[in-house]
C-alpha cells in the first residue's frame, strides 16, 4: 500500500478504539490497538522507519475491529498476536525447551525428567540445565531411593528390579518398603525442590566427608559434584524467600532481548516462597524491523518519534498482556523496569494487581535473580546460536529434518520431525506416504514439496521453521531446493550426508570438526528424522500385502518377522533355507514351504 492508499483506508475507519491488522494476502503482517482507530491508522501514511515503510509497502490491505473499551483491545491485541504469529510483533512462544522434575500423581508416585508431564503430576521448573538437572535427580534418588519406573513396570513386577539392588529404589512394588516411609521420602523430595536445599545437601555432604575419611577418594569426588550441582540448583531462582508470614501470590518478571529473540524469566511466589520458575520465550519484530504502534512500545534512542520492539520494556509490555489475558491474576507482579505501554499497567491495576518496580531490599533481590535466569541461554552452550553463526543466518530456533525410507522403492515413507531450541518437540513430527518408486531424490522432493505447499496454503497448523535439514546428499538437497522453488517457500535448507557427516548448502560442502556442538545438533535432528521415518516404514510394509499371504503355514507375525530381517519379498526369495530358520517361528518345514511356494 502506498501512503494515499493509507489515508484513503484511513478516512473510512470510526474514531472508536479497537483492532488493526496491516495484512498481505492470506498472511497478517502486524496487529496492534488504538484508542482512536482513524487516527492511528493514518499515520502509516507517513512513517518515519524505513523498516516500516517496507512493511506498509508489502501490505495490500488492513482490517479492522472495534471494541467498546481500550483494554477490550488491548485483550483482543494480544490474543490475536498469540493466534496469528504476525513477524512484526513481540509474540509468545509456549516454554517447551526446558526440562521440568515430575513427581507423578500416583499412590506410590515415581520422579523423572520430562518435558511433557502426566496429568496430575506435581511439577517443578522449568530448568535451564539439563545436565545439572540430572544429577540433582540422581542424588534424591541415591539418597530417597524413589522409584524411577513406568506404572506398567511397577505394576506388574513380583521381585525387585536392578534398581533396587544399585540403591536407588527401595522396592515399594514388592512391598520392600511400606507406604509411609515411601511417602515421607516423596515428601523429603518435595521440599528440596520446593526451596529446602538442606534437605538433599546436608546428607550428601556427610556422605562425601565419610568416604573422604575412609580414603574413598572417587566417591568423595563423585559426591562433592553432586553436592555443588545440588548446591547450585536453586540458583535457576529456587531461592527461598524469607517471611513465610506473606499470603499474596507475587509474580516476579524481568526481560532480556538478544537479536530477535527475547527472554522473560517468571519467579512465582505463595505465601512468601518461591514455588514456581518458568522461562518464556518470545518471537521480536522482524529482525531489525521497529515496532509499528508507538502506543505500545518504547523508542529507537537514535530517534524518539520511531519506536522500537525489541527493548525489555516493551517485551515485558507484549509479555503481560499475552500471557495474562488467560490466566489468573497474581496479587502482585514485580518487574525489573517499566513496561513501555502504561495500558497494560492500567490494565493490570484495574484489576486488583499491584505493579511496582522494587530499587531496593528483599523485592529487588527476587527481581536481580529473574534477570539473572532471563539472560541466561540454557546452558554452557548455545548449540543453535552457533550452527546460525556456522551457516551465516539468524538464529535456527526451530529446525525441521527430512528422510524418505522404503524397500526397493516399495512402502515409500517420509518423515518430517521438528526440534526447538534443540530439543525434540513431538507434537510438531508428520509423516507421509510416499508414491512407490525407487528414486530418493524424487522421494524427497514430494516430500519436501508436500510440507511447502501446506505451509503456503496456510494448511499446516505449524509456524515456519528456520532451517530445513535433509538426510542426504548434494543429490537430496538439490532435490529439496527444487521443491521449495516450486512451491516459492522461502526456507533456509541444508543436507547433512551419513558417510562422512558432510554438511552440504546450497554454497558448497563442508567438514565440520567431530567435536563441533552445531554438528551435534545436525545429527540429532538428522538421526531423529531416520529414526521416525524407518519406525514409519515398518508399520507401512507390515500392513502391506504380498504373495507370503499365501504360503501355508506363514501367519501375519511371521510374515512380519520375515520382512523385517529380509527388507523385501525378493530378499525373502534368494534367502536359504539356513537364513530363513534363523527367523523366529520359521523352522525347517515351513523354510522348505517358503521355498518352494516362491
Amino acid at each position: 500500500m502506498d501512503a494515499d492508499a493509507v489515508r484513503e483506508r484511513a478516512a473510512d475507519l470510526p474514531t472508536d478504539p479497537g483492532v488493526y491488522q496491516f495484512r498481505a494476502g492470506e498472511a497478517t503482517l502486524y496487529v496492534g490497538k488504538a484508542v482512536d482507530l482513524r487516527d492511528r491508522v493514518r499515520s502509516y501514511a507517513d512513517p518515519r522507519s524505513g523498516r516500516i515503510r517496507g512493511m506498509v509497502g508489502r501490505a495490500d490491505r488492513i482490517e479492522f475491529a472495534v471494541t467498546d473499551t481500550e483494554t477490550q483491545a488491548l485483550l483482543l491485541e494480544a490474543n490475536l498476536i498469540k493466534r496469528l504469529r504476525p513477524r512484526y510483533n513481540v509474540r509468545l512462544k509456549d516454554d517447551k525447551s526446558y526440562p521440568l522434575v515430575a513427581i507423578t500423581d500416583h499412590p506410590v508416585p515415581r520422579i523423572e525428567v520430562t518435558r511433557d508431564p502426566e496429568e496430575g503430576a506435581v511439577a517443578y521448573g522449568p530448568f535451564t540445565d539439563v545436565g545439572r538437572v540430572d544429577a540433582v535427580v540422581k542424588a534424591i534418588r541415591d539418597e530417597y531411593r524413589l522409584r524411577g519406573c513406568s506404572d506398567h513396570k511397577y505394576a506388574n513386577r513380583d521381585r525387585p528390579c536392578l534398581d533396587y539392588e544399585m540403591g536407588i529404589c527401595s522396592a515399594p512394588c514388592t512391598g520392600e518398603i511400606d507406604p509411609e516411609s515411601y511417602a515421607e521420602d516423596v515428601a523429603a523430595a518435595r521440599r528440596f525442590f520446593e526451596g529446602e536445599t538442606g534437605v538433599l545437601a546436608d546428607p550428601l555432604r556427610r556422605r562425601m566427608e565419610a568416604a573422604a575419611e575412609n580414603a574413598e577418594f572417587e566417591r568423595a569426588a563423585n559426591r562433592r559434584d553432586r553436592l555443588e550441582a545440588v548446591e547450585a540448583f536453586h540458583g535457576e531462582g529456587g531461592e527461598a524467600v524469607s517471611d513465610r508470614t506473606d499470603d499474596r501470590t507475587v509474580d516476579v518478571l524481568a526481560a532480556a532481548v538478544e537479536g530477535d529473540t527475547a527472554r522473560v524469566a517468571r519467579l512465582h511466589s505463595e505465601r512468601g516462597q518461591l514455588v514456581d520458575r518458568s522461562r518464556h520465550r518470545l518471537d521480536a519484530a522482524a529482525v531489525g524491523d521497529e515496532s509499528i504502534d508507538g502506543d505500545t512500545d518504547g523508542t529507537d534512542p537514535a530517534d524518539p518519534a520511531v519506536p522500537d520492539a525489541n527493548t525489555p520494556a516493551a517485551v515485558l509490555s507484549a509479555f503481560l498482556a499475552q500471557y495474562y489475558a488467560e490466566r489468573e491474576f497474581p496479587d502482585a507482579v514485580l518487574l525489573a523496569e517499566r513496561p513501555a505501554d502504561p495500558d497494560v499497567i492500567d490494565w493490570l491495576e484495574a484489576e486488583g494487581v499491584s505493579v511496582r518496580v522494587p530499587g531496593a531490599g528483599r523485592e529487588a533481590k527476587l527481581v536481580e535473580l529473574a534477570l539473572k535466569n532471563a539472560r541466561k541461554r540454557g546452558g554452557r552452550e548455545d548449540p543453535v546460536g552457533a550452527l546460525g553463526e556456522r551457516l551465516g543466518s539468524d538464529r535456527p530456533a526451530r529446525i525441521e529434518g527430512f528422510d524418505v525410507s522404503h524397500a526397493q522403492g516399495t512402502a515409500v515413507v517420509g518423515s518430517d520431525v521438528c526440534f526447538v531450541d534443540g530439543s525434540a518437540e513431538t507434537s510438531g513430527y508428520r509423516r507421509k506416504k510416499l508414491t512407490d518408486r525407487n528414486d530418493d531424490y524424487a522421494n524427497m522432493r514430494e516430500l519436501v514439496r508436500w510440507r511447502a505447499e501446506r505451509a503456503v496454503a496456510g494448511e499446516d497448523d505449524r509456524p515456519d521453521p528456520d532451517l530445513l535439514l535433509i538426510d542426504g546428499g548434494e543429490g537430496q538437497l538439490g532435490a529439496a531446493r527444487d521443491a521449495l522453488a516450486e512451491t516459492g517457500w522461502d526456507v533456509p535448507v541444508v543436507a547433512l550426508a551419513k558417510a562422512e557427516e558432510l554438511v552440504v548448502t546450497p554454497t558448497g560442502t563442508r567438514r565440520w570438526d567431530d567435536d563441533a556442538p552445531e554438528l551435534h545438533l545436525l545429527q540429532r535432528v538428522r538421526d531423529e528424522a531416520h529414526r521416525f521415518a524407518v519406525s514409519y516404514h515398518q508399520t507401512v510394509r507390515d500392513e502391506v500385502t504380498t504373495v507370503l499371504d499365501d504360503v501355508p503355514g506363514v501367519g501375519p507375525e511371521t510374515r512380519r518377522r520375515l520382512l523385517r530381517r529380509f527388507g523385501s519379498v525378493e530378499s525373502v526369495r534368494e534367502a536359504s533355507v539356513d537364513d530363513l530358520t534363523d527367523v523366529d517361528g520359521v523352522g525347517d518345514a515351513t523354510a522348505e514351504t517358503l521355498r518352494s511356494h516362491l
